[in-house]
């Protein structure tokens, strides 16, 4: 028991290092019920124009794919509901479906990653039979073609599947799928997959008869007296998504499985709603989705696996009018067909979908205990080896002379400078990220854009060209530590 719990620490350590090593994405579902979907080339060109990075695709389609051909974005590309049956029940359907589907377009339209299905134990529960062996049998066909270590398989599942998400750490699986579920991660575990998770905060704050304030679902700051707690662990929930999130993990680990990263392959809020969605407004989506990107680009996971972060593709790019149901159901778009934003959104400006946090920053939360910022300061000044020396007395940074400020200031220092290697925004609940450039008069923090042409001392973090040799060095030594930590792993798994 002891070696396997050491072997199970070993993998999500060499699974943290990777994910850190390479930086959390944020990417965008796309879907086509939409009455005026722009061409396969617009459509590509919209998501270069935006530097969108990772797309998940419904079906397979064989313009989009064509179009996405040495564009360098990542692609998910789906099996739709409706072809779940016939390829878990016949290999040879599968193997088609592979040839056609991905083998047709690889290398040069970068697949990635199958999604089969959408959300079926809960929508088609008579398909849930076959939908193991169709995971198997896309595999085996990945293998027969070699691109199983290229291309990974996964479906993605609705927190329907999951009956009581909160707590987090007594959550579990609905027994009923117990089997599903067990023969589910078994699959992915064996193939190194992730578990899909389609994760809204938005239903679960809509029908959640008030029990938790819409702060928390939009990730805004809760008032001490609303702070979101798990009783078992004492683990403070920021955000409904962590806890949708680590109410997974915990799943996960219910069933004995460790070593399974979990990706929200979707996520968003509806932007127009009717008379009975009063929740649907472009206010809150345009809340949620941008205080997303900066949860999510912070790199860190959720409360039981901090340092596995949370990759999210969102939902969704366009508005999808075809579809049936609520007016919300239609309106989850970020974008126009003409490629204009629904609303403003930090894409572009500050890399945030392809995963560059160099406008992102890290600051003391308003309200934050006195002594808890004291700890923060001091040690960022100290162990964590910020730059501290524009706060001084005299310095640019000085003034105005108080806690919040000079923390903020070297929260940020640090974060920018160990962002890249694991480092995160947290100091014990005290820092939280912005876009929000923090910089005034001649204080410049670390990270901004007004830094560009400076002149700086060799110590200080923002030359007008970054140090390539620092970075590259830091990177080499993280994966010499990755493969080292592998090596252990395996041959502890040999003994």
């Amino acid at each position: 028991m002891e070696l396997k719990k050491c072997l199970a620490s070993s993998l999500m350590l060499t699974i943290a290092m990777i994910t850190t090593a390479l930086g959390a994405f944020v990417g965008v579902n796309i879907g086509t019920d939409v009455s005026d979907l722009p061409s396969a080339s617009k459509l590509v060109d919209i998501l270069k124009g935006n530097q969108i990075t990772h797309v998940r695709l419904y079906d397979a389609n064989a313009q989009f794919l064509q179009a996405l051909s040495n564009s360098g974005i990542d692609v998910t590309v789906g099996v739709t509901n409706e072809e779940v049956l016939k390829i878990g029940e016949s290999p040879s359907v599968a193997a088609a479906w592979v040839n056609k589907n991905v083998v047709a377009y690889v290398p040069s339209t970068n697949i990635t990653a199958i999604a089969v299905g959408s959300e079926v134990l809960s929508t088609i529960p008579n398909v849930a039979p076959v939908l193991i062996p169709a995971l198997n049998s896309l595999h085996k066909a990945l293998v027969a073609a070699n691109l199983h270590s290229r291309v990974k398989v996964s479906t993605p599942q609705s927190m329907d599947v999951i009956p009581k998400p909160f707590p987090p750490s007594t959550a579990t699986f609905d027994s009923s799928w117990n089997s599903t579920m067990y023969q589910l991660l078994q699959f992915l575990k064996n193939t190194n997959s992730s578990y899909m998770l389609n994760a809204y905060p938005y239903y679960g704050y809509t029908k959640g008869d008030g029990l938790f304030p819409i702060e928390y679902a939009l990730f805004k700051p809760l008032p001490s007296v609303k702070q979101i707690v798990d009783p078992n662990t004492l683990f403070h929930y920021n955000s409904m998504l962590d806890a949708m999130v680590d109410a997974t993990y915990y799943s996960i680990e219910a069933l004995n499985f460790n070593g399974i990263p979990v990706v929200v392959s979707e996520t968003g809020w509806p932007w127009i709603g009717g008379s009975n969605e009063p929740d649907a407004t472009i206010e809150n989506a345009e809340t949620y989705n941008n205080n997303l990107l900066v949860r999510v680009l912070n790199d860190s996971g959720p409360p039981s696996q901090p340092n596995i972060p949370i990759n999210t593709y969102i939902y969704e790019l366009f508005n999808e009018d075809k579809r049936n149901g609520p007016i919300s159901e239609k309106n989850w778009g970020i974008f126009y067909p003409n490629g204009s934003t629904v609303y403003p959104l930090s894409l572009s400006t500050s890399d945030s979908i392809t995963g560059n946090s160099s406008s992102v920053f890290c600051v003391a939360k308003d309200g934050a205990p006195t002594d808890k910022l004291e700890d923060g300061l001091n040690w960022a000044c100290g162990q964590g080896q910020a730059n501290c020396a524009a706060i001084q007395p005299g310095k640019q940074c000085y003034l105005p002379n108080n806690l919040k400020s000079h923390a903020s200031f070297a929260f940020n220092d640090y974060y920018q400078k160990a962002h890249g290697a694991g480092g995160t925004c947290d100091f014990n609940g005290t820092a939280t990220t912005t876009t929000r450039d923090p910089s005034y008069g001649s204080c410049l923090f670390a990270g901004s854009s007004s830094i560009s042409g400076q002149s700086f001392p060799p110590t200080a973090l923002g030359p007008s060209s970054p140090d390539h040799g620092a970075s590259w060095n830091l990177q080499v030594s993280t994966l010499q530590y990755i493969l080292s930590t592998i090596g252990v792993f395996l041959a502890m798994l040999v003994l």
